[in-house]
């Protein structure tokens, strides 16, 4: 695997390790192209640093998902409630090609950890550590159907507009 340009593994004040910015990236700018291992809703994987995506292309299928495991840095950037980055993603079914990319939401500057928001299912929810003054307490998708589905466990943890959509 080779090194990401302007992107370095550090351990994370989140979780773990975590990838920043050795260099400045402008809003609107790519941070980085993720490198994986495709994998199909029913295969047989560790999903771990998998990226969930749609496989539809827009199309309005309701195709199962595909799973992108991350095998470059890209596979530390951790979660955040107000993150720095989003992910796009592009999927070619005729050549079963999957590309991934991060693009900065915001300036993010050198030393910066890269962050985007994992919006998790209820159902694989867990404990959020972003530490931003929005966290929501749970790395979950903020969706009222998704906050339904919280254990009584994990929604006790909610915090802030998503406590309210929760409680709602």
């Amino acid at each position: 695997m080779s090194a990401l340009d302007g992107v370095r593994v550090v351990a994370s004040k989140i979780h773990g390790y975590g990838g920043v910015a050795t260099r400045p990236f402008r809003a609107g700018e790519t941070v980085a192209h993720g490198d994986g291992v495709l994998y199909m809703a029913d295969d047989d994987f560790d999903d771990t640093y998998a990226l969930i995506l749609p496989s539809d292309d827009g199309q309005g299928d309701d195709s199962d998902p595909l799973f992108w495991d991350l095998v470059d840095q890209t596979r530390w950037f951790n979660h955040a409630c107000e993150p720095n980055s989003e992910v796009h993603s592009s999927w070619d079914r005729e050549t079963k090609t999957m590309r991934a990319w991060w693009v900065a939401l915001r300036a993010i500057e050198p030393g910066e950890e890269i962050t985007y928001d994992y919006g998790f299912a209820a159902e694989v929810a867990e404990p959020c550590a972003c530490g931003t003054a929005g966290c929501r307490g749970v790395i979950v998708d903020d969706d009222p159907a998704e906050l339904a589905k919280l254990s009584d466990a994990l929604r006790a943890r909610l915090r802030g507009p998503a406590a309210q959509r929760a409680a709602s």
